[in-house]
């Protein structure tokens, strides 16, 4: 599953847009290329998202070729909307353009990758980076190493290489894998985490204890798979 594809936006367009309205709300012309600076800066971001897709989508049919399997249960993605990424540089104390964003937000694109099994998501890591064009800058485990609340998920960030009409830019993608269980804990937890901080607190232990069960349950089903399939 993908989030649906934006339509096109053109950068001269785009600038007759704002233009209509800058002679009312009296903005500057610097503001406007800021603008559309970041709009490009989106672009750019999609795109790199497009190529990563690809390449986990060529892994998962390969997979299901060969093994009668598939690792990959269905993926996200997502790029920072330009209010949220601008947020976030604010946040930092960064300077707020376009090259600023490049060099201090690393998750600006994102693809959650949600796996069948534990070991598919180790698998489709290690197949990823092997590939010649991804290069790793971060990783955080989070399934050996669960963060506090329970949370677990393996982290990567790699760059991809984007191709334009006249350039190329290396892209960094964060990229989540996680099991269906995890994804189904993350995402409860981060409704209610936002939605009440009071709920938090008030199942903050329940949560974790859910997070341990739901590995415990994981680590059984890979077991039972790999003796079923893998023997």
């Amino acid at each position: 599953m993908y989030i649906e594809r934006k339509p096109s936006l053109n950068v001269d367009d785009l600038k007759e847009e704002f233009k209509e309205s800058i002679d009312h709300i009296n903005e500057s012309e610097e503001a406007l290329e800021m603008v559309v600076g970041f709009v490009a800066l989106e672009q750019l971001y999609s795109s790199a998202l497009k190529e990563v897709s690809t390449k986990l989508d060529i892994l998962d049919d390969q997979f299901q070729q060969m093994y009668k399997h598939n690792p990959i249960h269905h993926m996200e993605r997502r790029v920072k909307e330009m209010r949220s990424l601008i947020n976030k540089l604010a946040r930092k104390g960064c300077d707020i353009s376009t090259e600023s964003a490049k060099e201090n937000i690393l998750d600006v694109a994102g693809i959650r990758v949600v796996c069948n099994y534990l070991d598919d998501i180790y698998v489709i890591e290690d197949l990823l980076l092997k590939q010649a064009d991804v290069n790793l800058i971060k990783r955080k485990d989070y399934i050996e190493y669960p963060k506090e609340n329970g949370y677990r998920s393996l982290h990567i960030v790699v760059t991809i290489p984007v191709y334009l009409a006249h350039s190329m830019e290396l892209v960094p993608v964060e990229i989540q894998i996680r099991t269906i269980g995890m994804d189904m804990w993350a995402s409860l937890e981060h409704k209610i985490r936002y939605k009440n901080s009071e709920n938090t607190e008030k199942y903050r232990a329940v949560l974790k204890q859910c997070a341990t069960d739901i590995t415990s349950v994981e680590g059984k089903l890979q077991d039972i798979y790999s003796e079923v399939f893998k023997n």
